[in-house]
C-alpha cells in the first residue's frame, strides 16, 4: 500500500514539474505567431448621409469590431459566468477543466470542454477545430502566451469581437445586428443572455429555428449569472420572462443593394478586396434612405409584362437622384432588384427626345433664340430617313420653345444642323456624358444625334448629373457617391470634395430652364407635374423601347428611365406616361419637407416673348430631300417681342414625344 501511495505521489509531483515546466516553457518559449498582434478579418460597413449604419459588406465572416467599452457589462459577464468564471485569476488555462479533458481523451471518450476564455481565442484565432490532444496542447500553450502579452482587457475585446454565433455573424456587434437590429450597446439583459449561449452551438441553439432549445440555452446562461453574483433572482426571473422580438430578414440592405454594389466597386478599384471584406473599413455615403424609400415607393407605378427567360420581371427601371449643388447621390434604383446588374450606371441606353436640351442649349449659347421661328413640316434628310411627329402632323411655323415643350422632331434636327452635331456632342460632353462616340465609322457626329439616336447610348446617372448643371445654373458636379472611408484603427483615408465647374453660361442654362418648365405646364411632361418650380424633358425611343423623364428642381435632379432588358417594346409608353408618374411620386416624396425654390435668373438675362405666327397648311412636302429652307422668314412679335429675322429652321419630333420612324425621338 505505502509503495502505491508513494508511486502515486510521485507521479502527482512528476505531473506537477511538468505542467511548471510547461508553464514556464510556455511563457519565455518565442512563437512567431504572436510576433504580430492579432488582426480580425472583418466586413466593412456603410453609413448613410446621416451617419446611420445601413450594410455591411457579405464577406466571408460578417464581422463588426467594436471596442470593450461599447460592451454592456451584462454581456461581458454572461460569457464569464457561462464559458470561463474564473477567467479573471487565471493565467490562460482552466487546469481542472485542461485535466478533465485530457482524462476524457484518454479513456476514449469525446473530448470534453474546459477551454478557458484565452484558449478559445487562441484556437478560433490560429489554430484549426481538430479536436486532438495536440491541438489543445498547442492552444494551452498560445493561451499562456497570449496571457502574457494582453491585459485581460485586451484578450476579452479580441474574444467577443472573434467568435461565431450563426448566421453569418461574427463578433457581438454582427450578432446582436443579425438577431435583434441594434447594435450590441444597446442588449437588454435578456438578449445578452440569448446571445452568450449561442456560441456553444450556433445552430442547434438558435433562436431563429429552434427557439425551444434556444431559450432553454439563454436559461442556462442567466442561472450562472445568478449563480457567480452578476444579477439578482429578481432580474434572472425578468429577463426569462421577456419576450425577445427578433430583426426581420427585409432590411435596408435589399432596398439599397444596386448602390451599395456601385459603392463597394469603387472602394475595391482603390483599395483591393481584402480591403473591403476584410479590414473593417467604415464607408460614409451620400445616399439618404427617406428620398431611398420615396425612390423604391414610387416603383408601385411600374408594370409587369411578363417574366424573361432568366426569370427577371419586364420591364426593368433605373431612378437616380442627385444634388445639383454638390453632385451627391441621394437615391438610386438599379433594377428590381432580382439580379446584380445596375442599369443606373451600367445600362447604355438610348435616350430619344431626352437628349434634345442639349441640342436646345447649344443653340441657345450660340445666339439662337427661345423666340426664334422654326418650320416644322415633312422633310427628308437622307435616304430611308424621314423623321415624323408621334401625331404625324406638321404644325407649321412654331418657336424655338414650343418646339421643345411639345418634343417636335424636325424643328431639333434643323438646330443641330444649325450649330452642328459636333457643337451639340462638346455641350453634352461638359455637362458629364461620357459614352458619345466621336470618331470611326459608326459615330455620333450626325443629325440623328438631335433626336437621341447615338452610337452607345447613355446611362441614367449621367443623364441625372447632366440635368443637375442645368437645375445648377451651368455648374457641374462630378457625382459622388462615398463622402469618406475610415480604416478600423480610425485614420482617414480617404475624403471626398465637392469641385464645382462652371461649364456653361448660367444666362443660357436660364432660359432653357425656362423653356423646360413648361414642358411639366403644358407639354408633354405634365404627368409630372409637383405643384412647385421644375423642370424635365420626357425622352420614348422607337418602337417603344424605352422611356425617360428627366427633371429637376433647384434642390435635386432625378432620372427614371424604363426598358425591357431583352429590347422588346413597352406596349406604347412614353416618357410622359409611366416614367413621369414615378418621377412624379418620388419628387413630392423626396421634397415634402424641404422648402419650394424657384430658379435664379441671372442679372441681366430678359426671357423673349413668345412670337405671333399666322399658321398655314403645313402638311403638304414641299421641299426636296435634304435641303434646308434658306428664305428669311417675318416674325411678328409678341407683347413685349422685337421684330426679328432668322433663317427658318426645321425640326421633328412629337407632341407626346415619340417618332414613328427608324430614328430616336
Amino acid at each position: 500500500m505505502n509503495k502505491i501511495l508513494s508511486l502515486l505521489l510521485t507521479l502527482i509531483a512528476a505531473g506537477a514539474v511538468l505542467v511548471a515546466g510547461f508553464f514556464l516553457f510556455a511563457r519565455f518559449a518565442p512563437s512567431d505567431l504572436l510576433s504580430k498582434d492579432i488582426v480580425q478579418p472583418a466586413a466593412s460597413q456603410f453609413y448613410d448621409n446621416k451617419g446611420e449604419l445601413i450594410s455591411t459588406t457579405d464577406s466571408e465572416e460578417d464581422r463588426i469590431p467594436i471596442s470593450l467599452n461599447k460592451v454592456p457589462s451584462n454581456l461581458q459577464n454572461a460569457f464569464i459566468a457561462v464559458e470561463d468564471v474564473r477567467f479573471y485569476d487565471h493565467s490562460g488555462i482552466d487546469l481542472r477543466g485542461i485535466a478533465r479533458a485530457f482524462i476524457s481523451n484518454i479513456f476514449g471518450s469525446d473530448l470534453q470542454g474546459g477551454s478557458s476564455i484565452t484558449q478559445q481565442l487562441a484556437k478560433n484565432a490560429f489554430l484549426t477545430q481538430d479536436r486532438t490532444i495536440m491541438r489543445k496542447i498547442k492552444e494551452a500553450f498560445i493561451a499562456i502566451q497570449l496571457e502574457q502579452k494582453y491585459t485581460k482587457q485586451e484578450i476579452l475585446e479580441m474574444y467577443l469581437n472573434e467568435i461565431y454565433f450563426g448566421q453569418g455573424a461574427y463578433g457581438v456587434e454582427s450578432a446582436a445586428l443579425t438577431y435583434f437590429g441594434k447594435h450590441a450597446e444597446d442588449l437588454s439583459l435578456a438578449e445578452c443572455a440569448m446571445l452568450a449561449g449561442l456560441p456553444k452551438s450556433p445552430n442547434y441553439y438558435s433562436p431563429l429555428t429552434n427557439p425551444k432549445a434556444g431559450a432553454a440555452r439563454q436559461h442556462v446562461v442567466l442561472d450562472q449569472m445568478l449563480k457567480y453574483g452578476y444579477i439578482s433572482e429578481a432580474q434572472a426571473k425578468e429577463a426569462k420572462a421577456e419576450k425577445l422580438v427578433y430583426a426581420t430578414s427585409v432590411n435596408k440592405k435589399n432596398s439599397l443593394k444596386y448602390f451599395i454594389d456601385y459603392c463597394t466597386q469603387q472602394v475595391v478599384e482603390k483599395y483591393g478586396y481584402d480591403a473591403v471584406y476584410k479590414q473593417g473599413l467604415k464607408i460614409y455615403t451620400t445616399i439618404d434612405t427617406k428620398m431611398q424609400k420615396a425612390a423604391n415607393d414610387a416603383l408601385d407605378n411600374l408594370p409587369n409584362y411578363y417574366t424573361d427567360e432568366n426569370k427577371r420581371v419586364q420591364p426593368q427601371v433605373a431612378v437616380v437622384a442627385v444634388d445639383p449643388q454638390t453632385g451627391y447621390i441621394k437615391a438610386m434604383v438599379g433594377g428590381r432588384g432580382t439580379d446584380q446588374f445596375n442599369r443606373a450606371v451600367l445600362a447604355e441606353r438610348q435616350p430619344g427626345s431626352a437628349f434634345k436640351p442639349f441640342v436646345y442649349l447649344a443653340a441657345i449659347d450660340n445666339g439662337i433664340s427661345p423666340a426664334t421661328v422654326i418650320e416644322d413640316k415633312e422633310l427628308d434628310f437622307a435616304k430611308d430617313w424621314n423623321p415624323q411627329n408621334y401625331d404625324k402632323t406638321w404644325h407649321g411655323k412654331v418657336s424655338m420653345r414650343t418646339a421643345l415643350v411639345n418634343s417636335y422632331n424636325i424643328p431639333a434636327i434643323l438646330i443641330a444642323q444649325k450649330v452642328g452635331p459636333s457643337t451639340v456632342i462638346d455641350y453634352a460632353k461638359k455637362m458629364g456624358i461620357s459614352s458619345l462616340v466621336t470618331s470611326g465609322g459608326a459615330n455620333d457626329n450626325n443629325l440623328a444625334i438631335a433626336l437621341g439616336g447615338l452610337t452607345r447610348g447613355v446611362t441614367p446617372l449621367e443623364m441625372s448629373s447632366a440635368f443637375a448643371v442645368l437645375a445648377n445654373n451651368g455648374s457641374y458636379n462630378k457625382p459622388i457617391a462615398i463622402t469618406k472611408i475610415v480604416d478600423r484603427n480610425g485614420k482617414v483615408l480617404y475624403e471626398s470634395k465637392v469641385s464645382p465647374e462652371q461649364v456653361v453660361n448660367p444666362k443660357s442654362v436660364y432660359l432653357l430652364v425656362d423653356m423646360m418648365r413648361e414642358v411639366m405646364t403644358r407639354g408633354t411632361g405634365t404627368g409630372a407635374a409637383i405643384g412647385r418650380p421644375a423642370a424635365g424633358k420626357t425622352g420614348t425611343t422607337s418602337d417603344y423601347k424605352d422611356a425617360w423623364f428627366v427633371g429637376f428642381t433647384p434642390d435635386l435632379s432625378t432620372c427614371v428611365w424604363i426598358g425591357d432588358d431583352n429590347g422588346d417594346p413597352l406596349n406604347r409608353m412614353t416618357g410622359g406616361n409611366e416614367p413621369a408618374y414615378i418621377w412624379r411620386d418620388f419628387m413630392s416624396a423626396a421634397l415634402a419637407n424641404v422648402p419650394a425654390s424657384d430658379f435664379v435668373r441671372p442679372a441681366g438675362v430678359v426671357v423673349p416673348a413668345e412670337p405671333k405666327i399666322i399658321k398655314e397648311d403645313n402638311n403638304k412636302k414641299d421641299v426636296k430631300s435634304g435641303k434646308i429652307p434658306s428664305a428669311v422668314k417675318k416674325v411678328v412679335p409678341g407683347k413685349s417681342g422685337s421684330t426679328k429675322t432668322d433663317p427658318t429652321l426645321g425640326d421633328k419630333t412629337s407632341s407626346t414625344d415619340k417618332t414613328t420612324s427608324n430614328t430616336k425621338n
